[in-house]
């Protein structure tokens, strides 16, 4: 696995960082454009509030990744203007804003406020700015405030909406354990462990085997066939987050779902023949959509090197191989340091834009295999 940790990491620090810097950023007016076209010039999309915080987390790890270029620079123009344009006056962060700062979208869903968290805990790491852990406290606060369910963890947004999602409460649970390694608050590795409880009393359907994505009001499975989805990528990511909390309180049961999770998404999430991890599936394992974008890639390499380096047992390396040799594919483009974002069924790339948020999940991925003992 070294050669392949090594292709990314070398395409990260002479294409995609410098690529980054130089044309995703806003020089202007400050921010972070929302996508590149193939050809290296931003789209001019309207920019969504996890935007800035991904491409903050992405910056915020440069450094560990080897790169010697701006990245403080990024990380603290992006802070600024993440406040600026995204805070509301309730401290509460919207969601979408035009290039030119106009607000098109006031409300405030729990996905949001989660990347915002990390994008906190980023900017704190690479700048040692206190600051930005006296906005993810006040932030922090006002979720709790806002947005508590009755019946544990978070509504999506408030007032009250459905369905409620797995998936945020994924990337808050990320964002506790960032912050975890940086400040000794409890907050943070209490809420993560009511995430954990969650995630096995209830994201798990013990039925599918799956982490589920959709629920009702009180925790119970949204039923129905537009709610019966899985995400091979979610799987992966959720496997990676809670081997992460089981190192640090050493919970079995937390081991043993993820390692449930990647065994079960790497029976029926992943087309072997293209060597990537699908779209969808439907409850009983069946693909729904074929077609696979970028991301799942990234989680599926994240999720197999921390169950390698906790197992040792070499599947799990040969998954990260796969995984990665796989990704490597998308970052073939006219424009080096851009990406593909999706693959069809037949294994061709869809001609698209590249979007930014997208980077995250690189870097995530980079990191894993630079601190995996699993190759």
């Amino acid at each position: 696995m070294n050669r392949e940790a090594d292709a990314l990491s070398r395409w990260l620090l002479e294409h995609a960082y410098p690529c980054w810097w130089s044309r995703g950023v806003d020089h202007v007016r400050g921010g972070f454009h929302e996508s590149l076209r193939l050809d290296g010039e931003p789209s001019g999309e309207t920019r969504r509030a996890r935007l800035y915080p991904r491409q903050i987390y992405a910056f915020s790890v440069a450094a560990e990744l080897g790169w010697s270029g701006p990245a403080a620079d990024a990380v603290r123009q992006g802070l600024k203007t993440l406040l600026a344009d995204y805070r509301r006056s309730d401290g509460l962060y919207r969601g979408l804003v035009a290039p030119n700062g106009a607000v098109l979208v006031e409300r405030a869903v729990l996905y949001d406020q989660a990347f915002v968290l990390l994008g906190f805990a980023g900017a704190h790491k690479a700048l040692g700015d206190a600051g930005a852990r006296d906005g993810a406290h006040d932030l922090l606060a006002r979720i709790n405030a806002t947005l508590r369910n009755p019946h544990g963890g978070f509504e999506e947004s408030a007032p009250p909406s459905l369905p409620l999602l797995a998936n945020s409460h994924m990337h808050l649970l990320e964002a506790c354990l960032a912050w975890m390694d940086q400040d000794n608050d409890r907050a943070w590795s209490e809420l993560a462990e009511e995430i954990v409880e969650l995630a096995l009393r209830r994201f798990h359907d013990p039925a599918s085997g799956f982490i589920r994505e959709f629920f009702n009001p009180d925790w119970t499975l949204m039923p129905g066939e537009e709610a019966d989805v899985v995400e091979p990528g979610h799987q992966y990511e959720w496997a990676w987050l809670l081997l992460r909390w089981s190192q640090r309180i050493h919970n079995p049961r937390a081991q043993q779902l993820a390692l449930h999770l990647i065994d079960r998404t790497e029976d029926r999430g992943v087309d072997h023949a293209r060597g990537v991890a699908i779209n969808t599936l439907y409850g009983d394992g069946r693909a729904r959509d074929a077609r696979a974008r970028l991301w799942p890639q990234t989680e599926r390499i994240k999720a197999a090197c921390l169950a390698g380096k906790i197992t040792r047992q070499p599947r799990y390396a040969d998954t990260a191989i796969e995984a990665t040799r796989s990704l490597m594919k998308y970052l073939d483009t006219p424009t080096p340091g851009l990406w593909r974002d999706t693959m069809d069924e037949r294994g061709a790339f869809v001609e698209q834009l590249a979007p930014a948020s997208s980077f995250y999940h690189i870097v995530s991925a980079a990191l894993q295999l630079r601190r995996a003992t699993c190759y």
